[in-house]
């Protein structure tokens, strides 16, 4: 008999648990609308700390450069430089399309019947 209360009470537990925490996770907005807010967020934070790190990797390949004694690694840092812009270039441009070119897209996804 003491087994079969301690498992009622366990049970109620679980269901005022399951309920207490329910109500919050309802009172959510649309899907969608939170997926796109994490997204920016996201988004944001990304191109924050890759503006960064080009702008120290930069400092470093031009401190390299300069302070080479040999041409191949001159070279070298130069051809580091090129794809540390190049990549932060791409890296903003996907935020620049989705900004700019996404929404003229938004209408075209619905089927009317």
């Amino acid at each position: 008999m003491k087994k079969l209360y301690r498992l009622y009470v366990s049970c109620l537990m679980l269901m005022l648990l399951i309920t207490v925490l329910t109500v919050p996770a309802l009172a959510v907005d649309d899907m969608w609308t939170v997926a796109n807010s994490i997204i920016v967020d996201v988004y944001s934070k990304i191109a924050g700390i890759s503006t960064v790190l080009a702008g120290l990797m930069s400092a470093v390949a031009v401190v390299g450069a300069k302070l080479s004694n040999n041409q191949h690694k001159v070279d070298q840092a130069w051809d580091w430089l090129k794809r540390i812009w190049i990549a932060w270039a791409i890296i903003n441009g996907i935020g620049a399309f989705i900004a700019y070119v996404a929404p003229l897209f938004s209408g075209l996804a619905t089927l009317t019947p």
